[in-house]
């Protein structure tokens, strides 16, 4: 099954064609021509997915607490 991805690809001031994948966080690549950030696009989301596949979930997680460092006592 192929699954769609939305895409941010800007320009940097280097001249480097930038791609980010929103959905996926931390998902981005570079690259000089758009033809060559395409396919490190795919291959990035490919990767990305691979590993998200073998973290496991915390399924159980029933709450959260916040605690304060020392600085924050003074």
């Amino acid at each position: 099954m192929s699954r769609k991805f939305k895409v941010i690809i800007e320009k940097d001031e280097d001249g480097y064609f930038v791609g980010l994948v929103p959905e996926l966080p931390g998902c981005q690549t570079q690259a000089k021509s758009l033809d060559e950030l395409h396919k490190r696009l795919k291959e990035a989301i490919r990767l990305y997915l691979e590993v998200k596949k073998d973290i496991p979930r915390i399924s159980n997680l029933w709450g959260s607490s916040r605690s304060k460092s020392p600085s924050d006592e003074a």
